[in-house]
């Protein structure tokens, strides 16, 4: 492994730098002290490989090519900016693991299966995984979960989110992490009170359920709410993102935040001083 010094830039690898949030962080690398591009991966057979980086994200040239192979792009690499697939993040994790790394992973709609090969690579590998990197979010999630834990089992809970055409899973990992949030302040599981899906005639809504409502269309960037819907009254709790440099930004705080600490799966809520 390849140890930053206190002078020295963090390297970090853009894993699928050709796609959305690729493009931003390589923008965003470019403009943040304490970190430089050291490589750009996208796909095997990608039209955009050997293209240079900066150009693709419509900034000047910044000389780093864009490659299709992981395993030399981490060679000096300090760590990896990752906002992909699960498959894809979990071979990430891989190679960050053998390399001894850092891994901001900001990829959602993870199974179960993919969470245990994180965990596995966290062994090795000093992973940040976020369902969002911004500050708001993360504070929103704080007081939703503050708030379900004042409020009892007779008001109900709603996550609604809405985000661009192109987004490939539902519920977004936003909704995700502010679902369990609402249900960590219930001490309940998530899994067990998630309703994600309704459709036709489903009855009435069963008590102490977390329910989520999913939107896709046009550009939208990212829109949550959570809804505390009581007798008579309703609590709504929302953010709005309305830059997606935001989430680039938080995900290179979190690689100088990881920097030189101990393997672990850490979240955002680690970053930002928000647990405990």
């Amino acid at each position: 492994m390849s140890t930053p010094t206190a002078l020295e830039p963090m390297r970090l690898v853009v894993a699928g730098a050709g796609g959305r949030m690729g493009k931003t962080l390589v923008k965003a690398i470019a403009d943040v002290q304490g970190v430089v591009l050291h490589a750009a991966l996208e796909r095997a057979g990608s039209p955009l490989i050997g293209q240079d980086a900066g150009s693709v994200a419509d900034i000047k040239p910044n000389g780093v090519a864009i490659s299709a192979d992981p395993l030399a792009a981490i060679v000096e690499a300090h760590g990896v900016l990752d906002f992909t697939i699960p498959d894809v993040s979990c071979a990430m994790a891989a190679f960050a693991a053998q390399a001894r790394i850092v891994h901001v992973i900001g990829t959602t709609g993870f199974e179960e299966k993919h969470i245990h090969r994180l965990e596995a690579a966290a062994r090795h590998a000093t992973i940040v995984k976020s369902g969002n990197m911004s500050l708001g979010v993360n504070l929103l999630a704080g007081l939703v979960r503050k708030a379900a834990a004042a409020l009892g089992d007779d008001w109900d809970i709603e996550v609604l989110e809405m985000h661009h055409r192109m987004k490939i899973d539902a519920p977004s990992g936003t909704a995700l992490l502010l679902g369990q949030a609402a249900a960590e302040g219930r001490k309940v599981s998530l899994k067990d009170k998630k309703v994600a899906v309704r459709d036709g005639v489903t009855g009435a809504r069963a008590p102490g359920t977390i329910g989520f409502a999913t939107l896709r269309g046009g550009s939208v960037i990212g829109e949550h709410s959570v809804i505390f819907a009581g007798q008579g009254e309703r609590i709504e709790i929302s953010h709005r993102a309305e830059d997606r440099g935001l989430f680039a930004r938080g995900a290179i705080r979190a690689a100088l935040w990881a920097r030189g600490r101990k393997p672990g799966l850490y979240g955002m809520d680690d970053v930002l001083g928000l647990t405990g």
